[in-house]
């Protein structure tokens, strides 16, 4: 072959990988997942907490008194602190809760008390 030809053949040869394309990537859509603490979350007697941005509050959720209020801190991506008054008892406490599983958020007191929170919708 002549080296004109074979200059041809590679130019085509070439042209005609670099039309070939790769396999496409299939995106999936994003997923709502919450992260953090944000959001609402329920104790096992129906009392619901809500975190929004660095402020906290805890509800009925028969009449949605408010019981308590306060401030929180992400300490890392998997620990906060609470800084509430209680309404009802008019006393002021820290709370540390560690998020374990998106969904579940265990809690202790200053007072040495421990209790669970569910991720609620």
């Amino acid at each position: 072959m002549k080296p004109l030809a074979i200059l041809t053949v590679l130019a085509t040869a070439s042209a005609l990988a670099s039309c070939q394309s790769s396999p496409r990537e299939i995106r999936q859509a994003p997923q709502a997942q919450a992260s953090g603490v944000e959001g609402s979350w329920v104790d096992p007697n129906g009392i619901v907490s809500t975190f929004a941005g660095g402020t906290f509050s805890t509800r009925t959720t028969d009449t949605n008194q408010l019981l308590a209020s306060g401030t929180y801190v992400n300490v890392n991506p998997t620990l906060v602190e609470i800084n509430m008054t209680s309404l009802v008892r008019n006393t002021q406490s820290r709370v540390n809760c560690a998020l374990v599983t998106p969904t579940q958020l265990n809690c202790t007191t200053d007072a040495g008390a421990q209790f669970s929170l569910a991720r609620q919708g």
